[in-house]
């Protein structure tokens, strides 16, 4: 009988065949694909999914029983979380433990051995790797803290987006966070099933510890690195801690002051961060903590200074005048006998870099080594050439692969050039670090990590082998249509924005790091713009205002608003941004241009590219086409405030993009 092979089989199929050529994967497909699975999409699915993944953990030479067992948690995660769209039969016609192979509690050993033929020995090896195992969606949930975990109403995370692929959606979020393309998916489920194949056949934190090893590798490779050291880390505020933690490794009998940049305009949680204190009340290691509390092992008495970027007006100020501030405030630490630490914003939630490259390698000249600087890249709009000459200044950079180059949320990594690594040669860092780091989330020279627990991220190991298969294929493409790309975006935005008499795009300075800088990353990538309130014209809409709207967007408005072509388009975009205004705080809107708008992705096959580009040119327009939708029609979606879903309202539940959106 013939079958639909949709995405996750192909590449299962083609995982094992790779693995194995002689190999027949169809083989391990079990006897109960009987007729009736076959006229079951969803069951027919679900056992694929099993069978499959079975058949490439054997070919790696993992035992059967392992193998069986393995397979049936991904297989049970994956169809959990499809329940909501299965029909009562087929609800009840899945194999009685589904519900506790998705759990996060390894079963009874009753449980496990009701699900495949496995040894005592066998089974106590899955109990033990219980947390390491599962779909990839479901693992790159973990290792982050409270914004990862998937709201069970709507099936997407703090951000509005998903770890599963998402491609009806419109995504021009990139300066927040997006869901995962079918791209990246894809490289972060190979590794999934490598490693798994690892942690049954070997020593699971040795896999774990790879897997972690080859995403510092692919970064070191994207920039072009050669001396600079890599630590990944959950997020860039995250590796804001570890930016404290090695000035502290370097002068720790002198008190720190941290001159943050535009502190409103990086992540929320940076603030607290550069003090050595908790941001949230949860850490990428799973351990509850105090929202700003002090963490243990940083000096109590660092302090910060704050350089604003905006007026109080929300104009931006004049770049003289910020970077005689910073000048004075390092001249001021230094002179009280201060370790300083120069944040350098590269660039801002609205665009804004400050200060410019030329301004730090004056003060580098002025000061030498008596500060240090740190640049928050985590946007990472910028070239390999702006990152290492940012090295050249002895600056520790931190990037993410979550914000420009569209990998799924929370991958963050710190570029350490060599004299700031050297200082993990010594000295151990903070003890209350462990929170927050494993030792194989450092490079394997770092003795100031030992201390830390021995073990490292493995759910920010796929977020990151998912994000550099992005990278690896924005910097595949030319410079040259790069900029041609983003000028087409930024002239679409201004123009349907002039088209839009309730908006207002706010203006951004210039971007400007080197003489070397190339054309694309001096052209403007993320667009700010203001809501004029509906319901009274006089003023722009609020925060909170702003921020339904931003819900509205990624929301299918058809059941409300059904005769509007943009209503039932969901359309996700960054999250609001407050801006200073005379008497009250405005909202910010944003829309970004990510890498995949430049290097497109899989479900574009077969597309030429001035047809994709227009295809993401129009989906561009109808997000301000929608935004005009929600305006005229305030107050009835504020009195129904409808929420967003993972899936279109409108979309047939049958369709296979929606049974099995994995690639």
């Amino acid at each position: 009988m013939k079958f639909p092979l949709r995405g996750v089989e192909r590449h299962l199929i083609v995982e094992a065949a790779r693995a194995r050529p002689e190999f027949a994967a169809f083989r391990a497909i079990p006897a109960t694909l009987d007729d009736a699975a076959f006229a079951r999409p969803a069951l027919l699915d679900f056992w694929l999914r099993l069978s499959l993944e079975q058949a490439f953990l054997q070919s790696k030479n993992v035992p059967p029983g392992l193998a069986a067992l393995a397979s049936a948690r991904a297989a049970a995660q994956f169809i959990h979380a499809e329940l909501e769209t299965l029909a009562p039969e087929d609800r009840a016609a899945l194999p009685p433990w589904v519900a506790a192979m998705a759990g996060d509690i390894p079963p009874s050993g009753a449980v496990l051995a009701s699900v495949a033929a496995a040894t005592n020995a066998e089974i106590e090896r899955i109990r033990a790797a219980w947390s390491w195992l599962g779909t990839t969606e479901a693992l790159m949930e973990t290792g982050g803290d409270i914004r990862l975990e998937t709201d069970p109403r709507s099936a997407l995370n703090g951000y509005g987006c998903s770890h599963r692929p998402r491609p009806w959606a419109i995504t021009f979020a990139s300066s927040t966070a997006s869901s995962s393309s079918e791209r990246g998916y894809v490289a972060a489920d190979k590794i999934r099933l490598r490693t798994t194949a690892a942690l049954l056949t070997g020593e699971k934190r040795q896999a774990v510890a790879k897997s972690l090893a080859a995403v510092r590798r692919g970064i070191a490779r994207v920039y072009g690195l050669e001396k600079a050291a890599v630590v990944v880390a959950a997020s860039g505020t995250d590796t804001e801690l570890l930016a404290l933690a090695l000035t502290h490794l370097a002068t720790p009998d002198m008190r720190i002051r941290n001159i943050l940049i535009a502190p409103e305009e990086t992540g929320r949680g940076v603030p607290m961060a550069a003090r050595g204190h908790h941001f949230a009340v949860n850490t990428a290691r799973g351990a509850d903590v105090t929202f700003e509390a002090p963490i243990a092992g940083f000096r109590p008495d660092t302090e910060i200074t704050n350089i604003f970027l905006r007026d109080a007006a929300g104009n931006t100020r004049p770049r003289a005048a910020v970077e005689a501030e910073i000048a004075q405030a390092v001249a001021d630490g230094i002179g009280a006998k201060q370790k300083i630490i120069l944040h350098v914003l590269d660039l801002s939630k609205t665009g804004l870099l400050a200060p410019a490259p030329d301004f730090l390698r004056t003060l580098r000249a002025a000061h030498g080594a008596t500060f240090d600087i740190v640049v928050d890249a985590c946007q990472a709009r910028l070239s390999p050439a702006s990152v290492r000459n940012y090295l050249a200044l002895d600056a520790v950079v931190l990037i993410t692969g979550s914000k420009f180059f569209t990998g799924p949320p929370f991958a963050g990594a710190a570029l350490l050039p060599a004299a700031i690594a050297g200082r993990l040669q010594a000295a151990a860092l903070p003890e209350g670090l462990d929170a927050y780091f494993g030792r194989d989330d450092f490079f394997f020279s770092a003795p100031a990590a030992d201390r830390l627990p021995p073990t490292g991220n493995y759910g920010l190991s796929l977020r990151w082998h998912a994000a550099l298969a992005e990278m690896q294929a924005f910097f595949g493409t030319g410079p040259a249509s790069r900029a041609e790309i983003l000028r087409r975006f930024g002239e679409t935005v201004a123009r349907k924005i002039a088209e839009t008499e309730s908006l207002t795009l706010l203006n951004q300075p210039a971007i400007i790091r080197n003489d070397t800088d190339e054309p694309w990353e001096r052209l403007p990538t993320i667009f700010s713009f203001l809501l004029r309130a509906p319901h009274d014209p006089s003023r722009h809409l609020t925060p909170v205002e702003a921020r339904a709207v931003y819900l509205w967007l990624n929301t299918d408005l058809s059941p409300l608003l059904s005769g509007h072509p943009a209503a039932a388009r969901i359309c996700h975009i960054g999250q609001p941004v407050k801006l200073a205004q005379p008497g009250r705080e405005a909202g910010l809107l944003r829309v970004s241009a990510g890498a995949r708008l430049i290097s497109g992705e899989p479900s574009h096959k077969g597309l030429s590219q001035k047809t994709r580009i227009a295809r993401e040119l129009d989906d561009l327009a109808t997000v301000f086409d929608k935004i005009d939708l929600i305006l005229r029609n305030w107050d009835m979606l504020w009195a129904a405030n409808p929420a967003p879903r993972y899936r279109p309202a409108a979309k047939s539940l049958t369709g296979s993009a929606i049974r099995s959106p994995l690639p």
